[in-house]
């Protein structure tokens, strides 16, 4: 038996599939987690290095979808949800079967533990739609990147989702320009930051350095 609330999140996903929203309506990219306890590991924070969330919200200019017939101004959105594979797998089911009919391009999906199912059965489910896995902890790994052949995923190394959501950008990018601007632009950020730390360790010299940039 299905609890009420997740049944309602089911009917919920039917539902927007049905209603065939133009795609700059709908979510680009997907996030999806099998607990909440994997939150910071997806969109950063508690001592954690940024996640996805960050990635596409700070970096790339997209916003957070939070009401499917009532989108951001943002060209670019995605959506977050929880969905765990062994506690609600009618649910992890009903996520990927009508993704690409709810405007879904990408979906970034991340489990910890090891039985890290929900990426490999959400890439299963929603194929053709790309799937990229984060294995949420080193003992994730083995499970999120073990498909077999003709079942295809993409994964990141453990705990890297801010990776996943420049791989999921950089596939969209193939279709919209503007969008591979912002990732050329934060590249080139990157590159700026190098070149700066460079020159001043060079100039200040190693004391100079660690004067100016550690922490004591």
């Amino acid at each position: 038996m299905t609890a009420d609330s997740v049944q309602s999140l089911i009917d919920q996903l039917h539902e927007e599939a049905a209603l065939d929203l133009p795609d700059a309506e709908t979510p680009e990219v997907g996030i999806v987690m099998g607990s909440d306890s994997d939150l910071p590991t997806m969109a950063g924070g508690q001592g954690k290095r940024p996640g996805a969330s960050a990635a596409l919200a700070e970096e790339l200019g997209f916003a957070e979808q939070t009401d499917y017939e009532n989108p951001p101004e943002a060209r670019f959105t995605f959506e977050t949800f929880v969905v765990s594979a062994h506690r609600t797998p009618e649910l992890m089911y009903a996520y990927a079967e009508t993704a690409e009919q709810r405007g879904l391009d990408v979906i970034i999906a991340g489990a910890g533990g090891k039985s890290a199912d929900l990426p490999n059965m959400t890439a299963s489910i929603a194929y053709p739609l790309p799937v990229i896995g984060v294995p949420v902890q080193e003992k994730s790994v083995d499970s999120v990147i073990g498909m077999p052949q003709g079942a295809p995923i993409t994964a990141v190394d453990a705990g890297k989702s801010f990776n996943a959501a420049l791989t999921a950008a950089q596939i969209l990018s193939r279709q919209h320009p503007e969008l591979r601007e912002r990732l050329v632009e934060y590249h080139r950020d990157l590159q700026e930051g190098v070149g700066d730390v460079s020159r001043d360790l060079h100039e200040l010299g190693t004391p100079g350095f660690k004067d100016a940039y550690w922490e004591e």
